[in-house]
């Protein structure tokens, strides 16, 4: 997620966040990969039923380019349209320089996201 968060710093995660509403676009999430405490943080790009693309290095969403003005820098990404299910969130790091294949990203679940990252 640099440069907006640094490696190894201690984040606080709103766990009520989404007592009354759901996740929203934008959002940096904390989702749960192992237990409680290994988790990754991510923004949320393409919510339930959205269709997910990445032109060069643009993300699309619904085949519309969606600004990001958080990245610092560019990407060359190439990624066909996928098609985000109904109880799921598209995430993404902001930290775009290497290759897509080798980033982590993609869907999860709505049970997997543990809450909104607090600044």
């Amino acid at each position: 997620m640099a440069p907006t968060y640094k490696a190894n710093q201690v984040n606080f995660i709103n766990r009520l966040a989404y007592s009354f509403h759901p996740p929203r676009r934008g959002d940096v999430v904390a989702i749960k990969l192992a237990g409680t405490h290994v988790m990754y943080l991510k923004r949320i790009v393409g919510l339930p039923g959205e269709t997910v693309a990445f032109t060069k290095g643009r993300l699309l969403i619904n085949g519309e380019v969606l600004p990001e003005p958080y990245l610092a820098y560019g990407c060359n990404w190439e990624h066909e349209p996928e098609l985000v299910g109904q109880d799921e969130y598209y995430v993404v790091g902001d930290n775009r320089s290497m290759d897509f294949f080798d980033h982590e990203q993609g869907r999860t679940t709505r049970e997997r996201i543990v809450g909104k990252i607090v600044l």
